[in-house]
């Protein structure tokens, strides 16, 4: 189909899988820390700001080797899970997707809390006043008005995931079929004799990806503030 070979295919579809995975398992996450920095005053803020963001300006090969460090079959949290849950990270798309996940979440999480601050707060005390409590104001009101921002938060974390490869190899290394995706596929065939073509159809998928994405993305966000500003 579309002239790809069954292994430019896995690592397609691998890429898709682990861009996913790693942006939903990271959401929830992303969408609590982003509410507290957004409304909470504590010592240590900054400080928790600053690791929070830390993949965003560390080389992702130093990140995947601290992943390696703490969620390999001998690190603490990764011997934890294969002891209670049988899952393994370290050279499995499990952790591919850990990784990308990681290196995504400071440009979810950034997108998450911007859109909390930019709620008015007003909004939320009149919702309060007739009576709801903090976690149905925050359903009804915080969330619904935020959601534009948590759409790109979401968007930018899967283009991030999908092209994340330092991380990603340096922890998972490039084992194709298990942990193969696009840009390390493109990499492999960068240093094969006449691999230049496979290679450069593997970019031009990853472009087209992301593309789709972002437009998707504007498309949703346009609809969401019409929504909105009827309800305003």
């Amino acid at each position: 189909m579309l002239g790809f070979s069954p292994d430019e295919w896995t690592a397609i579809m691998l890429s898709l899988r682990v861009a996913t995975v790693g942006t939903l398992f990271g959401l929830p996450v992303a969408l609590f820390l982003a509410y507290i920095l957004a409304r909470w005053r504590f010592p240590g803020k900054v400080v928790l700001d600053g690791i929070l963001h830390l993949p965003l300006v560390m080389p992702p090969v130093v990140t995947g080797y601290f992943l390696l460090l703490t969620f390999g079959r001998q690190g603490a949290i990764g011997n934890a899970f294969y002891e209670m849950f049988g899952i393994t990270f370290a050279f499995r798309w499990t952790g591919a997707a850990l990784a990308c996940g990681i290196m995504g979440f400071p440009l979810m999480l950034r997108a998450i809390r911007l859109s909390f601050e930019a709620v008015d707060r007003r909004l939320e005390t009149a919702a309060a006043t007739l009576g709801a409590n903090a976690l149905w104001t925050f359903l009804i009101v915080t969330l619904p008005l935020a959601l534009p921002g948590i759409l790109a938060g979401v968007i930018l974390c899967f283009a991030k995931a999908l092209g994340e490869f330092g991380a990603t190899i340096t922890f998972v290394s490039n084992i194709p079929g298990e942990t193969q995706t696009i840009p390390s596929a493109i990499y492999t065939y960068t240093q094969v004799p006449g691999g230049d073509y496979q290679a450069l159809r593997l970019a031009c998928v990853s472009i087209a990806i992301a593309m789709i994405a972002l437009i998707v993305s504007e498309i949703l966000n346009r609809r969401i503030q019409k929504r909105i500003a009827v309800f305003e």
